[in-house]
C-alpha cells in the first residue's frame, strides 16, 4: 500500500488517493493514527468534505464530513468494520497499477482536448454513499470505492475518461441559455460517452462505453430507435423531470436497460461525426445542443 502515491498530478488534474491513509492509518494493531486521517484524508481534500459531503446527506450528517472531530470519528471505525471488503478493493487498485494506469490517462486526455479543465478527484471509502463517481463541482469529485456494485476496473479506465469530457465540455455548455433541456442533458452524456469510445480507439465496444451496457441490452435499443425517437423528441425542450430523462421513473420504455438518454446521446453523437467526419466529435466542445442534434442529421432516418 505504500508504494500507492498520496496523489497524482496531470497538469491541471489532481487525483488523490486517500483510500491509501484510511487503510495505513490502521496498520499498527490496536492502534489508530487519527493525525493521519486529518491531514491526509480531511485537509488533503478540505473542499470535498466540507462543501459536497457536508451539504448532501442533510444537517444531519454534515457534523461527520465537515469537522475534524467527526472525521476522525467515522474513520477510526469504517476499516476496521469492513476490513475485508476494503482490503479486497485495495488489492484490485493495486493489481491494476493505479497510478500508472491514472499517469497515462490523464496525459492522453490533456493530448485529446483542447480546453484542460481544472479538476480534483479523490478515491475514498466513505461511511454514506451517494456520489458513486462524481461531485458537485470540477474541485470536488470523488470515486467511493466501497459504493454499491462498483466495478472498479470499468470506473477506473472508463469512468475516469467520461467524467473529464464532461469538466471539458462544461464551460461552454453553460453558455447554452438552453443547457437545461433534456436535449442539452441527453448531448452531454452522450458525449462523455461517444468521447470514452473515441479515448480507447474504438476498440471497445460501444456498448462498454456506454454504462458498461452488454451488446444484448445495446441490440434491444437497436430493435427500438425508431419508436424510442418519435416518443422521446417531444420532450427535447422540456427541463426538470421528464420520461426522457427519467425513464426509470415514468416508464415509457419499461424494458429499456440501463439510462435511456446516455444510449440516445451516444446515437446523437455518432450521427454527427458520421455526417462530418471521424474527427468532428472535437467540434461539439463549441456547439449548443440543438446545434449538435440538427447538424447530427439523426431523426431524419425516422421520418424527423
Amino acid at each position: 500500500m505504500t508504494t500507492v502515491s498520496d496523489s497524482v498530478v496531470v497538469e491541471g488534474i489532481t487525483i488523490h488517493n486517500l483510500f491509501k491513509s484510511q487503510i495505513l492509518a490502521h496498520r499498527q494493531v490496536g492502534k489508530y493514527d487519527s493525525l493521519m486521517i486529518l491531514n491526509n484524508v480531511y485537509i488533503k481534500h478540505k473542499q470535498l468534505w466540507d462543501n459536497c459531503y457536508g451539504m448532501i446527506f442533510g444537517a444531519n450528517n454534515a457534523s461527520k464530513f465537515n469537522t475534524s472531530t467527526g472525521m476522525i470519528a467515522w474513520n477510526k471505525t469504517l476499516y476496521p468494520e469492513n476490513k475485508t471488503l476494503f482490503d479486497k478493493k485495495a488489492r484490485e487498485l493495486l493489481a491494476m497499477n493505479l497510478d500508472s494506469i491514472l499517469t497515462v490517462n490523464l496525459r492522453k486526455f490533456n493530448k485529446m482536448v483542447s480546453y484542460k479543465p481544472k479538476a480534483v478527484i479523490s478515491i475514498l471509502f466513505t461511511p454514506i454513499q451517494g456520489i458513486g463517481f462524481g461531485g458537485c463541482n470540477a474541485e470536488q469529485f470523488a470515486l467511493e470505492l466501497n459504493y454499491e456494485n462498483n466495478d472498479l476496473d470499468y470506473t477506473v479506465n472508463k469512468g475516469i475518461p467520461h467524467e473529464l469530457n464532461h469538466l471539458a465540455y462544461e464551460p461552454n455548455r453553460m453558455k447554452d441559455p438552453n443547457h437545461d433541456t433534456a436535449l442539452a442533458q441527453t448531448i452531454d452524456e452522450g458525449f462523455a460517452c461517444y468521447f470514452t469510445w473515441v479515448f480507447f480507439d474504438g476498440n471497445i465496444p460501444q456498448h462498454e462505453a456506454v454504462e458498461n451496457m452488454s451488446e444484448v441490452e445495446w441490440k434491444w435499443y437497436l430493435a427500438h430507435e425508431k419508436e424510442i425517437f418519435q416518443k422521446v423528441k417531444r420532450y427535447f425542450d422540456e427541463t426538470g423531470e421528464n420520461p426522457l430523462l427519467s425513464n426509470n421513473k415514468f416508464k415509457l420504455f419499461p424494458d429499456a436497460p440501463k439510462t435511456l438518454f446516455y444510449w440516445l446521446g451516444f446515437r446523437i453523437i455518432e450521427a454527427y461525426v458520421k455526417s462530418h467526419g471521424a474527427n468532428s466529435w472535437k467540434d461539439i466542445y463549441n456547439l449548443s445542443s440543438e446545434e449538435v442534434f440538427k447538424r447530427s442529421g439523426y431523426g431524419n432516418q425516422f421520418g424527423g
